[in-house]
């Protein structure tokens, strides 16, 4: 069984979309982990059928919460503002009928036809190819036993996908052929340049060793 963990934060416009997708496996479980929406996130999540989890507001407390909750022997972390392209079934049944230690994750992608997306989504596949850093906007598929093994999730308020890509590590990661449809609102609101150079900047000081309660400050 699949158990597919979705965190979330005032993501009625976005999370519709994303359970609707999840349709190809329609017997996986489906858990919405929810940080203390206003806008009717929980609602709109048990009308599409999903299970609730309720958390305090923070990415990897939330995930945290959502795997404890899973029955799953497999687990997939999805962003509520992504959507995985059509047919990601057939490569996600390939992954659990096969070695439970490795973890896969989806090719980056924008649902934006700027150039800049293109450009960006280019750095992005470049970062999982030589670094080994995919990041949660790329879904993380992850066997039970893995996730045990290493730890899991730690309730961090960012960078939670790269501690635990890290302690993963390079060897474990398949990437899929299939995309993950990530929302470029964030991108278009704030600049591809100036958001991309911030997330930059985070991880870097990440690298160095300034904490994320610190670094959560600059990424907000």
């Amino acid at each position: 069984m699949l158990s597919i963990v979705i965190p979330t934060l005032n993501a009625a416009a976005t999370l519709p979309a994303t359970l609707a997708c999840l349709g190809e496996m329609p017997d996986a479980q489906r858990i919405v982990v929810d940080g203390g929406s206003t806008d009717g996130t929980v609602a709109c999540a048990r009308a599409l059928g999903a299970e609730v989890v309720t958390a305090p507001r923070g990415r990897g407390g939330q995930l945290v919460a959502g795997a404890r909750a899973a029955r799953g022997a497999w687990l997939l972390f999805l962003h509520a503002d992504t959507v995985l392209e059509p047919g990601w079934r057939r490569p996600v049944d390939a992954a659990l009928a096969g070695d439970p230690d490795r973890v896969g994750y989806f090719r980056f992608a924008l649902d934006d036809a700027d150039p800049a997306a293109r450009r960006l989504e280019r750095r992005v596949a470049w970062r999982c190819r030589v670094l080994g850093l995919p990041y949660g906007d790329q879904g993380l598929l992850i066997s039970r036993r893995c996730y045990d093994a290493v730890g899991g999730f730690r309730p961090l308020p960012l960078m939670e996908d790269v501690d635990l890509v890290r302690r993963l590590g390079r060897a474990r990661l398949a990437a899929f052929d299939h995309a993950a449809v990530t929302a470029a609102t964030r991108y278009r609101r704030a600049g591809y340049r100036r958001r991309s150079a911030r997330n930059l900047v985070c991880l870097s000081l990440y690298f160095l060793g300034l904490p994320p309660r610190v670094l959560v400050w600059l990424y907000r």
